[in-house]
């Protein structure tokens, strides 16, 4: 190898290295995967603040917040959230309601022809079937 050619090939291997693993991203989040996960970190994010809450605090008396974003009622579910007027002065209420509000935002506009509404079950919003763990035991 000669002199000249090392630190040609030395680019070469930075440009490479650099440009690799820009190449390997996958490819930008669509729609329903940005609503999707929206949806549950939203939940999760609602599940923490109730069990970090006391039991007298406010949050108990928001929505319940089961959110499906193929069932069509979780509109005027997330409606609701954020027209809520409990703890209207919690800070961590106030960030998870302009999440919701956010998410309403995407569902109703930016991503409003990606969506497709398999159910218009209003109460399974309110009272969701518990997803099972496992397979059932057919052994038994």
């Amino acid at each position: 190898m000669s002199p000249k050619t090392l630190p040609l090939l030395l680019v070469v291997v930075v440009v490479v290295v650099i440009a690799w693993p820009l190449a390997v991203q996958s490819a930008p989040p669509t729609c329903y995967s940005r609503m999707l996960t929206l949806s549950r970190e939203i939940m999760a994010d609602f599940q923490s603040l109730q069990a970090a809450e006391p039991e007298d605090s406010c949050v108990r008396y928001l929505p319940r917040l089961y959110l499906d974003i193929h069932n069509y009622c979780v509109l005027a579910k997330l409606r609701d959230f954020v027209a809520s007027p409990q703890c209207w002065k919690m800070a961590e209420v106030d960030t998870l309601k302009d999440r919701v509000r956010k998410l309403y935002t995407i569902m109703n506009s930016f991503c409003r022809r990606d969506l497709v509404f398999l159910s218009d079950d209003c109460s399974a919003l309110e009272y969701p079937i518990p997803e099972a763990t496992g397979p059932p035991d057919w052994q038994s």
